[in-house]
């Protein structure tokens, strides 16, 4: 191990709770989806005007306020430190685009640490946010800001609203049988950005070029984490049943929402999934699988075959790269990858690649490029 390596190689995030005795701990990131699935169907929804709630897989919920639905989301920035204002509206903005819904409305908690917080930190973050809210057409209307105890870097948890025509509302839940599976961009954007902007000492230890670390660390803007034009496009261009937009846990993660949501499986061809070149070179340094990286910037959704192509070519005459990397198919048929050598299930991680490198540090340099087991 080189002397580079010897330092600290990744952010130190706070080591996993425990949440009693003789329960297991949770890993850092998103709770397993079992556990999520256990907990929403708890929830207690009393008010007819609730069309969507918490579910597995679906983005954003939706209220009917009579003549149109408004869409809210609730989204935390907890794995970076820089441009967290322009993460915070962008993340949240892509829960309500996968709606078909107009961002209009952002709030947000600023959590700032003790000791670390001066004006100049606090002036960027709301200058981050203004940025983004105009990019989008959306307006900040309020929120809270607090210096507070424990944090060693800002939290920023930002909240969306929007409103969406009756007509438009588009849910995880609508993917039937038969329909392509679509994929916007490739994979993955807002995981490359932040395994570049977090690891870069390590990621240059490993010999990752520096064009090539820089070229991932402008993935926040370039190709860019927001789906609005992917989904706005989508919608123009063909009948689209569903969208989700994978974030934490991966593609494959975001695919398996998707199947449990619509109540469906899905057959996905792996050759066909768009690995950025930079995201493949970045994962094989770290020893992670980009089926697992948060995805961010890339909009996945389904639609009747017959229209699949023509979405295709709406997305690149926009200069947005897509791709068909499946179809939709019964649920007793589960969820399959097809790979060369034949087909498996798609994989589950338990958590997401780059939380678990945070957690548990990157592998030694000899290994990391070998292939990692998933949590099954």
């Amino acid at each position: 191990m080189s002397s580079d390596e010897s330092r600290p190689a990744v952010p130190a995030r706070p080591s996993a709770s425990r949440s009693g005795a003789g329960q297991a701990g949770l890993h850092l990131g998103k709770p397993p989806l079992e556990v999520l699935e256990r907990l929403f169907r708890a929830c207690d929804i009393r008010d007819p005007r609730v069309l969507v709630g918490p579910r597995v897989g679906e983005d954003a919920a939706v209220l009917d306020l009579g003549d149109r639905y408004l869409v809210a989301k609730v989204d935390p920035i907890t794995f970076v430190a820089e441009e967290i204002g322009w993460y915070a509206v962008h993340i949240n903005a892509n829960d309500l685009a996968v709606r078909g819904a107009r961002p209009a409305w952002f709030l947000m908690t600023l959590l700032l640490p003790e000791g670390r917080a001066d004006e100049k930190l606090l002036e960027g973050i709301f200058a981050q946010v203004q940025d983004a809210c105009r990019a989008i057409g959306a307006t900040l209307v309020g929120g809270h800001t607090e210096v507070t105890q424990g944090l060693d870097r800002p939290i920023l948890a930002g909240a969306m609203l929007g409103e969406v025509e009756k007509e438009r509302l588009v849910t995880t839940a609508g993917a039937r049988p038969g329909d392509a599976v679509l994929l916007s961009k490739g994979i993955a954007v807002e995981g490359t950005s932040i395994l570049a902007r977090e690891c870069d000492g390590l990621l240059a230890a490993r010999g990752v070029a520096p064009e090539v670390r820089e070229r991932a660390r402008g993935f926040l803007h370039r190709p860019g984490i927001s789906v609005l034009p992917d989904a706005r496009i989508a919608q123009r261009a063909a009948r689209v049943h569903a969208m989700h937009d994978p974030t934490e846990g991966g593609l494959s993660t975001g695919l398996l929402e998707l199947a449990l949501a619509a109540g469906a499986g899905l057959r996905i061809e792996r050759a066909a999934i768009p690995v950025l070149p930079e995201c493949q070179a970045l994962c094989e340094a770290l020893g992670l699988d980009p089926l697992g990286v948060i995805a961010s910037g890339a909009l996945l959704l389904t639609c009747p075959p017959d229209q699949a192509d023509r979405l295709v070519d709406a997305w690149e005459a926009e200069g947005i790269a897509g791709r068909i990397i499946g179809a939709v198919t019964r649920r007793e048929e589960g969820c399959r990858l097809v790979e060369t050598g034949g087909e498996v299930p798609l994989p589950r991680f338990a958590r997401d690649e780059v939380a678990r490198l945070f957690d548990e540090g990157p592998p030694p340099a000899d290994g990391a490029n070998a292939k990692r087991t998933t949590d099954n």
